[in-house]
C-alpha cells in the first residue's frame, strides 16, 4: 500500500509541473516586455495622443490639417527623404569599396584603418560636423590654404552650409555602419571559393560580382537599412552644420516644440516621423526575409 502511494504521488504532481513549465517562459518574458512598454511604447503613444489634443478651442484634427497642409512641412519632408536616400547611397558605395579593400587587398596599416573606423562608431555625430567646420568652413584650413596659394579673398569652398555639406558629413559618419557588417560577412566567406574561381580563370571583377557580393547581400542590406533609418532621424549633424535652408523633419520638430512651444504641431510631425521609421523597418524585414529565404527555396 505504501509503495502504491509513493508511486502515485509523482504521477499526481505531473500536471502541476507541466503547468509550471508552461507558465515559466511567460514569467521570464513579462519583465523585459514591461520595460519596453514603459520605456519605448508609452512615450510614442503619448506623442501620438498629443497630436490629437485640442488647440485654441478647435478639434485635434485641425492641427493635423494645418501642419500637413503647410508648405514648410512638405518641404521638410521632401528634404529629409532626399538627404537620407542620397546619404545612404553614398554610404553603400563608399562602404562597399572600403570593406573590399580592407578584406581582400592587404596593405600596411590596414589594422589601424579598421581601428579608426571603430573609433568613428563611438563618436557623437556632431563632432564630425565640427571637424568639417574646421576643415571646409569659410575660415577653415582648406579655404585658408587655397587663399594663400591663389590669393582669393572669398572662400573657394562654400558647400558646408548647403544640403551637400549635410550629405557629406552624414556619409563620413555613417559609412562605418556599412563597413562593419560587410567585413563580418567577408570574414565568413570560404577562401576556397575564391581560389577555385581564380583557378578557373575568372577575373577579379567577375569573382567580386559572382562570388563575393551574393554572399554579402544580407549584410549590405542590413547596413544600408540601418543607415537609412539613422539618417532619416538625424538631428545633430543638420543642427551643427548651421545650414539655414536645410530644414528636415527632426529640425522642424525641434523648432515647433522647443523654439515656438507648439507641442501639438511638433507631435504631429513626430508622429509622421514614427510612421516613416516603422514603414521602413517593416519593409526592410519583409525584403530581408525574402532574400534570406530565396537560397533555401532553390536548394
Amino acid at each position: 500500500m505504501t509503495a502504491l502511494l509513493e508511486r502515485s504521488a509523482p504521477a499526481g504532481d505531473t500536471p502541476r509541473k507541466r503547468s509550471l513549465a508552461r507558465i515559466r517562459p511567460v514569467l521570464w518574458t513579462l519583465p523585459p516586455l514591461l520595460i519596453v512598454l514603459v520605456a519605448a511604447v508609452y512615450p510614442l503613444v503619448r506623442v501620438c495622443l498629443e497630436s490629437l489634443s485640442p488647440r485654441d478651442g478647435s478639434a485635434g484634427i485641425s492641427t493635423w490639417t494645418s501642419v500637413l497642409g503647410s508648405q514648410v512641412f512638405r518641404s521638410a519632408l521632401w528634404r529629409t527623404v532626399a538627404i537620407s536616400v542620397t546619404s545612404t547611397i553614398g554610404c553603400l558605395i563608399l562602404g562597399t569599396f572600403l570593406a573590399i579593400v580592407l578584406a581582400f587587398i592587404p596593405f600596411p596599416g590596414s589594422s589601424l584603418v579598421g581601428r579608426l573606423i571603430d573609433t568613428i562608431l563611438a563618436l557623437p555625430s556632431f563632432l564630425i560636423t565640427l571637424a568639417f567646420t574646421f576643415l571646409y568652413g569659410s575660415a577653415g584650413a582648406v579655404n585658408a590654404l587655397i587663399a594663400s596659394v591663389t590669393g582669393a579673398s572669398s572662400p573657394a569652398l562654400n558647400f558646408l552650409y548647403t544640403p551637400a555639406g549635410v550629405i557629406a558629413a552624414e556619409i563620413t559618419f555613417f559609412t562605418p555602419f556599412v563597413i562593419r557588417p560587410l567585413l563580418a560577412a567577408f570574414a565568413l566567406l570560404p577562401r576556397q571559393q575564391l581560389d577555385v574561381a581564380a583557378s578557373l580563370g575568372a577575373s577579379p571583377l567577375r569573382v567580386l560580382r559572382s562570388v563575393i557580393m551574393p554572399e554579402a547581400w544580407p549584410a549590405l542590406m542590413a547596413g544600408g537599412s540601418l543607415v537609412l533609418l539613422l539618417t532619416l532621424n538625424e538631428f545633430g549633424i543638420v543642427l551643427f552644420t548651421g545650414a539655414k535652408g536645410v530644414i528636415t523633419l527632426p529640425v522642424l520638430i525641434y523648432t515647433r516644440g522647443i523654439v515656438t512651444f507648439d507641442l501639438a504641431g511638433a507631435a504631429v510631425i513626430a508622429t509622421v516621423q514614427i510612421v516613416l521609421s516603422l514603414v521602413l523597418y517593416i519593409g526592410y524585414r519583409m525584403i530581408f526575409a525574402r532574400v534570406t529565404a530565396g537560397p533555401s527555396r532553390e536548394d
